[in-house]
């Protein structure tokens, strides 16, 4: 799927991993891309070809909405994400919800709502921004890890059902990356622009799957080990 001349939709265009998905997909050669978030004034400007346009991705109405505007996408970057640091058993469970409701079903709606137009336009790809919690949880972060994993089944699954349209799916797992969300976290991050880097390259090659770092990609390979080896060392 090359991006020169495509036209990209990113959700949570307006910082972060967003707002550089917006910035790499232009430097590619983007013809146009649609930078989404849920107000549109704040997504930085700058460049003819990037269109700010307010869509909250749990809000069914307005994924139909943008769907019935941006009819000329060729790829959708299901970007937005929450972090709402929420135990399963003790946490809140609104702010539960509200990880399903923006990682798997707003991934979901969007992907549902754009099916149609990537067919029409002849296929195009989505990409997905999963994480290592897809795979592990850390005390304190379940509300995360539950909806980060349902979403990655939910690409594998929407990969296998787009296949015969010809739409691709890729999904892109990364640790702890230098964004706002872990703004004043002290601990070792990702440079989100190698991180990006290595996402559009694998959707211009046609990857299924992009494991961004080291952490990411030894996490992965112990799925197929015991629970025991995954969290060692891990405690509340």
């Amino acid at each position: 799927m090359e991006l020169r001349d495509a036209t990209v939709l990113v959700t949570g265009a307006n910082r972060g991993l967003g707002a550089e998905f917006v910035r790499q997909s232009i430097e590619r050669g983007a013809a146009k891309v649609y930078a989404a978030a849920r107000r549109a004034e704040t997504v930085p400007g700058g460049d003819a070809r990037i269109v700010p346009i307010s869509l909250d991705i749990t809000d069914e109405a307005m994924v139909a909405a943008v769907a019935s505007t941006a009819t000329d996408v060729d790829v959708v970057i299901n970007n937005a994400g929450v972090m709402t640091m929420q135990n399963l058993v003790s946490g809140d469970l609104d702010a539960i919800r509200l990880e399903l409701a923006t990682h798997f079903w707003g991934t979901l709606s969007m992907t549902r709502a754009f099916a149609p137009i990537l067919a029409g336009n002849g296929g195009g790809a989505i990409l997905n921004v999963l994480s290592v919690g897809s795979f592990q949880v850390f005390p304190g972060n379940g509300a995360y890890a539950v909806a980060k994993a349902a979403q990655w089944q939910l690409t594998n699954s929407t990969r296998l059902e787009l296949a015969a349209q010809g739409t691709r799916v890729l999904g892109l797992h990364l640790s702890a990356t230098d964004t706002d969300m872990l703004a004043g976290v002290d601990m070792p991050k990702n440079d989100p622009a190698e991180v990006i880097r290595q996402a559009l390259d694998g959707l211009e090659s046609g990857l299924d799957e992009v494991l961004a770092d080291a952490d990411t990609r030894a996490v992965k390979a112990l799925l197929a080990q015991p629970p025991s080896e995954m969290y060692a060392g891990i405690t509340q």
